[in-house]
């Protein structure tokens, strides 16, 4: 908690110019602080000669480090079907439990998927634990965070990762709140400090325009969740052996008001997009949604999905799963076409780990060419129907 000590404070107005939030104002020639805009950054405190801001700290429950150890995947599945960004996840959390001398550990939640934990293991799991309940069958945020935290509070992990999905999101911050922890959103790299063992998160932040490295020195488990499409699988070795442990959860107090109806699928596209080898998206250069209609012919072509940015999207002309950037989905095609995209850093957050990229726009400048490995400046609508009819010959 921030406070201003009036006793000591002689309106310098030095703590005003330190705030880069604006949460400073004088009344009266004495500092007021607005704590719904104060972020505790403490440059006040640093500037005043005075004293006269502090910033009490609550007393830390001292955790014993050593009751806590391996690395957790959370197995995010929908209907039996493992989500293909936890394969991702068990490539990177090997790394990570690796270099922390301990086990890599799958969590698979569901009802009837057993059948399941000996695929997790052939991706580098050192163990499966899996917990069955009917109210598991379908997701609902509620009982499958209780459901995890449970299991979290009897085993201890030292690290919990789960994808930065649409379950993710809903569920994992639950379960941070349960085991009263921090959680890093939508990491885009983790790797272990070699100095002190901690896990370090790094982050888009500020729109995407730096990334941000975020630790938990206090608090633990750690926990990240991560984009889909930014991490390598490892390969499967179907002669892996691992250890499969069936773990029994109480979900019979559960209160939850919510009530699963029905999982109604998008069959705006064909192919998925994060799935998709090849991807062409259109942005403001298609200056309206009936143009969209270009790219869907020349997508069928290609055996392509059909993205967008964040213009295209916040116009009406696509919908949101279509949506690639910082705010969308991130993807790893072999091949993206971006189509009249200028190339803001938040949609190159998206699309930036292509292999190979081809940017269409008819300015020169634009700043999409300084990553494209083949960039055709010119008019779209004149080079997309090109495209199309050399392909339909």
């Amino acid at each position: 908690m921030i406070e201003v000590i009036v006793e000591k404070c002689i309106g310098c107005e030095l703590c005003l110019k330190a705030c880069a939030y604006d949460a400073i104002i004088m009344v009266d020639k004495i500092a007021e602080i607005d704590l719904d805009k104060c972020t505790l950054c403490g440059a006040c405190v640093s500037a005043c000669k005075f004293d006269a801001i502090i910033i009490r700290k609550y007393g830390q429950k001292i955790i014993d480090r050593s009751l806590y150890k391996d690395v957790w995947v959370f197995a995010e599945q929908k209907k039996g079907e493992i989500s293909s960004v936890v394969f991702e996840l068990l490539g990177k959390g090997r790394e990570l439990a690796d270099q922390r001398d301990s086990d890599l550990v799958a969590v698979l939640l569901g009802d009837n998927i057993a059948s399941k934990a000996e695929e997790l293991i052939h991706f580098g799991a050192d163990k499966v634990i899996y917990a069955e309940d009917a109210k598991l069958g379908d997701f609902l945020d509620i009982p499958y965070s209780l459901a995890f935290s449970q299991i979290a509070k009897k085993h201890k992990p030292e690290i919990i990762l789960a994808g930065a999905t649409v379950l993710g999101r809903s569920m994992i911050p639950r379960v941070a709140i349960e085991l009263s922890t921090g959680l890093t959103a939508d990491c885009t790299s983790l790797e272990i400090n070699a100095e002190n063992g901690l896990l370090l998160q790094t982050r888009p932040a500020f729109g995407g325009n730096i990334m941000a490295t975020i630790i938990t020195p206090n608090h633990l488990p750690q926990m990240a969740t991560v984009r889909h499409k930014v991490m390598d699988p490892m390969e499967i070795n179907i002669e892996r052996k691992g250890k499969i442990i069936k773990e029994t959860i109480d979900l019979s107090n559960i209160k939850d008001d919510t009530k699963y109806l029905e999982f109604i699928h998008d069959d705006s596209q064909t192919i998925n997009l994060t799935e998709a080898n090849y991807v062409i998206s259109g942005g403001r250069g298609l200056k309206n949604k009936e143009n969209f209609a270009l790219l869907n012919e020349l997508a069928k072509l290609l055996d392509a999905a059909v993205g967008a940015s964040r213009a295209a999207v916040d116009s009406d002309w696509i919908t949101y799963p279509h949506q690639v950037g910082q705010t969308g989905k991130t993807l790893k095609p072999t091949v993206y076409i971006a189509v009249g995209i200028s190339g803001a850093i938040q949609h190159l957050a998206g699309m930036q780990s292509a292999d190979y990229i081809i940017a269409i726009n008819k300015d020169p400048d634009a700043p999409i060419f300084k990553i494209a490995d083949l960039g055709l400046v010119g008019d779209l609508f004149e080079i997309i129907p090109q495209l199309t009819r050399k392909l339909k010959r």
